[in-house]
Formats: C-alpha cells, sequence, structure tokens
C-alpha cells in the first residue's frame, strides 16, 4: 500500500504543470529495464568498503612516515582524502536511492548532493594533474626539482585547486538555484542530482547552467588531461634521450602508477561525454557510477604495490607493529 500510495504522489507529480519554482522532490530514475540490478549495488558497498580502507590505510602510512613527508606524497595524501569524500558523497546515496527505494530526494537535498560530487571529482582531476607535474619536473628537470617543488609550493597549488573546485561549483549550484521547475517532482535521468539532467529538467531560461555545462568539462576533463598527455609526452622523449637503463627503468615505474590512476579515471568519463549522444541512458550511469567508485578503491591499491619507497615504509611500519621495540 506505501509502494502504491508513493507511486500515485510520484505520478500526481508528475503530471501536474502549474508555474512552480521550486520543485518537492527529485525523482532519481536510475537504471531502467536491467535485471538484478541488487547484486551491482552490493558490488558498489564493497566497493566503497575497500576505498575507505585502502585510502585510510594509505593516508596513514603518510602521515607515520617521516620518509613519504615529501612533495609528491603530500599530493598523494590529498588524493586519498579526496577519494574517500567523493565514495562517501556517491555510493552511500546510491545504495539509499535503489537498493533501499528512497529515490525521492527534497529540493535542498538534492542541491548539496549535486555539489559535493562536483567539488570532489573536480578536485580528483585537478590533483592527478598536479601529480603529473610532479613527475614532469622530476623527470624533466632533475637538478632544480627541490628549488620547484617544494612542500611550500605543493600546499599553494593544492589549495588553489581547492579554491578553482570550490568558485566553479558554487557558481553552478547558484544557477541551478534560480531556475524555476514546472512540477511538484521532477525526473532526474541519472543516478544522483546530476548538474546536466537537472538544468535541462527546468522550464525557465537555462543559459547560464548550459554555459557551465561546457565550461566545467573544459577545465575539470579537458584541460587537465592535454596538460597531463603534454607531461607525459616530455617525459617519454626524456626518457628516451636516457642512456643508463637502471636510471630508465627506475623513472618509468615511477610514472606507471600514476599513468593507470589517470586511464581509470579520465577514459570512462571522456568517452561518456564524447559520446553522449550515441550512448544510452543506463550506459551512461553504469560508465559515470564505476568511475566514481573504482579509481577511489583502485588509488591505494596501485600506490601500494607499484611504487618502491611506499612498499618500504609499509614493510617498516608493519615491521615496528608487530616486533615493538623493547626497552
Amino acid at each position: 500500500s506505501t509502494g502504491s500510495a508513493s507511486e500515485l504522489t510520484l505520478i500526481s507529480g508528475v503530471s501536474e504543470n502549474k508555474n512552480i519554482s521550486i520543485p518537492t522532490y527529485f525523482y532519481i530514475s536510475g537504471f531502467s529495464g536491467i535485471p538484478h540490478m541488487k547484486y551491482y549495488y552490493v558490488f558498489l558497498f564493497f566497493v566503497y568498503v575497500i576505498s575507505l580502507l585502502g585510502n585510510s590505510c594509505l593516508m596513514f602510512v603518510i602521515i607515520s612516515d617521516r620518509n613519504l613527508h615529501t612533495p609528491k606524497y603530500i599530493a598523494v595524501f590529498n588524493l586519498s582524502f579526496t577519494d574517500i569524500c567523493e565514495s562517501t558523497a556517491v555510493i552511500p546515496q546510491l545504495l539509499d536511492s535503489f537498493l533501499f527505494g528512497n529515490q525521492l530526494m527534497p529540493y535542498g537535498l538534492c542541491l548539496c548532493s549535486m555539489f559535493s560530487v562536483l567539488l570532489f571529482l573536480t578536485v580528483q582531476s585537478l590533483t592527478l594533474t598536479i601529480l603529473s607535474y610532479d613527475r614532469l619536473v622530476a623527470i624533466c628537470l632533475p637538478l632544480r626539482y627541490h628549488m620547484i617543488v617544494t612542500h611550500r609550493s605543493m600546499f599553494a597549488i593544492i589549495a588553489a585547486s581547492w579554491k578553482l573546485a570550490l568558485v566553479m561549483d558554487i557558481i553552478a549550484i547558484i544557477f541551478i538555484s534560480r531556475l524555476s521547475f514546472c512540477r511538484h517532482i521532477v525526473i532526474i535521468n541519472s543516478f544522483y542530482c546530476d548538474h546536466g539532467p537537472v538544468f535541462r529538467s527546468a522550464c525557465s531560461n537555462n543559459f547560464p547552467s548550459y554555459v557551465m555545462s561546457f565550461v566545467s568539462p573544459v577545465m575539470v576533463l579537458w584541460f587537465p588531461v592535454c596538460f597531463i598527455v603534454f607531461s607525459y609526452t616530455c617525459i617519454a622523449v626524456t626518457l628516451y634521450r636516457i642512456t643508463a637503463r637502471q636510471d630508465c627503468q627506475k623513472a618509468t615505474k615511477t610514472c606507471s602508477a600514476h599513468l593507470i590512476l589517470v586511464a581509470i579515471f579520465y577514459l570512462p568519463i571522456c568517452l561518456t561525454y564524447a559520446l553522449s549522444a550515441i550512448v544510452d541512458t543506463n550506459s551512461r550511469i553504469i560508465n559515470l557510477s564505476l568511475t566514481s567508485a573504482l579509481p577511489p578503491m583502485l588509488n591505494p591499491i596501485i600506490y601500494t604495490f607499484m611504487t618502491e619507497e611506499f612498499m618500504v615504509s609499509l614493510k617498516k611500519l608493519l615491521k615496528r607493529g608487530i616486533y615493538p621495540s623493547r626497552r
């Protein structure tokens, strides 16, 4: 009876077409016509748990070992922190909506969800760009690395990335908050309060939000991707000129972990945006939800197993915990 009542509420809310400025709810439609989706949601739950444990461990090791108190690992720590925040912003809300059937989201909660997801995705992207900058200077200008990439400069760059993300997302939310909607309940074809589906559902002038939908991907996706491609082109040229095979292998290994993270994060989301005209809603939601879930889980795993200096620190801490020094 509760389910039928909520369906009647949704139908009545959608069918009304009065001059409503702010809707009562947004209905997050999610996937349509895919059987056994509960298994996917359970999978996302385990991914979320692994992400929390892995990134918390990574952050703890970085804090505990003074050898990792370097500009590079300041950026890695920021990435892990952002991974935890981004996973927490997306997955619990997704599970609550689709696994427990709470797909009606109040207007204020929808804007908060949109802001937090956009903020942490933006900082994730900018942090990956910062890590590519770190590798560019370390390999192409090794003698000047410690003068260019200092603790102070790294903190300043990370702070600037957070400020940029905050400004862009606050502007986007302000534009959304000024839109008028002609229904009490607005259907959003996504897995959260996605910026694009929300502003396209408005019945007032949405041109400012339309402009932001082009500016944000350029700033958050295409510019970072272009910079990362430029960085690794310069790195590849530099490595080609290195005559010592051992130095070349060491430099390649330090870059491989970051390149894997870049591919996992950018490829699905860039392909989704580039092929948006031909990609159906279900494929788009699966790609974007996996982009939100898998990189935070894989980040600590990749850095643990593919970065030698981090493995040394981890082993040192484990030995200290298993065999504490006796006085």
